[in-house]
């Protein structure tokens, strides 16, 4: 006997959802590709932006005070700054979503037959015919109108409103995690070879959180990975060389 289709395999007509298994049709894609997209961010930001700095400083000076110093401002500093960016900007995302829901809400309640004419237009519009499109729009409204035009006019689903928490924690979390990775090799690896190292554990991390994010966004993994190596590897040199100039300036 064949199992029963789960709750999240079930489509809104009782039955199993068609579809490819590497497909995702599972409820809540919207929020983890959210939170994931912000990990992925905040970790690749982490690693090159305290990197940039401790290389920076230990270009100009082998004294392990102020690059620590430096990093940990820059690493606390940067995990805020990263929070409060994801929390504004998927805030107005959330906003915006929730005054669409909001207005649906009303329009179906204050003018249900104007709606179900537009949505048999929608319909419609995407090649069924008039009598077919009526009937979808009708069936669909019976069962739960909300959704049916949330989907049908705007691409929204009433329950994957994005969280700009669970944006900004990811966010914060991974800078952090990131950041923490090049902090500890420029401070752990002894002065001749600390530059060198860090350059190289740096990159690699980089081509690390470049994949990910090729992967979550079904991109190129070759092409992203490379992108985000090759600037992180001009954001080490620039610094760098900053460093090493200023270093050079106090010196003489």
């Amino acid at each position: 006997m064949p199992a029963e289709p789960s709750e999240r395999n079930v489509s809104r007509a009782g039955g199993p959802v068609a579809g490819h298994a590497d497909e995702p049709h599972t409820e809540g894609l919207a929020e983890r590709m959210n939170w994931l997209r912000a990990g992925v961010l905040g970790a690749n930001d982490g690693i090159v932006s305290v990197a940039a700095v401790t290389v920076g400083v230990a270009a100009a000076t082998a004294q392990t005070a102020p690059i620590l110093t430096a990093g940990l401002a820059a690493l606390v500093g940067g995990a805020i700054s990263m929070a409060l960016g994801e929390y504004v900007s998927v805030s107005s995302q959330s906003d915006t979503q929730k005054a669409l829901i909001a207005k649906e809400k009303k329009e179906l309640a204050e003018m249900p037959e104007e709606e179900l004419a537009e949505l048999a237009e929608l319909y419609e519009a995407k090649g069924l015919s008039p009598a077919t499109a009526r009937q979808v729009a009708v069936e669909l409204t019976e069962h739960d109108a909300l959704s049916a035009h949330l989907e049908a006019e705007l691409s929204i689903d009433e329950d994957e409103v994005v969280s700009p928490w669970n944006a900004a924690l990811a966010s914060a979390v991974a800078f952090t995690l990131g950041a923490v990775l090049p902090l500890a090799a420029v401070l752990l690896i002894p002065e001749p070879w600390r530059v060198g190292v860090t350059f190289a554990v740096v990159l690699a991390a980089l081509a690390g959180t470049g994949w990910v994010a090729a992967w979550i966004g079904a991109a190129p993994r070759v092409r992203a990975t490379a992108r985000v190596v090759v600037g992180g590897a001009l954001a080490l040199g620039a610094t760098f060389a900053v460093g090493s100039l200023l270093g050079t300036t106090a010196a003489g």
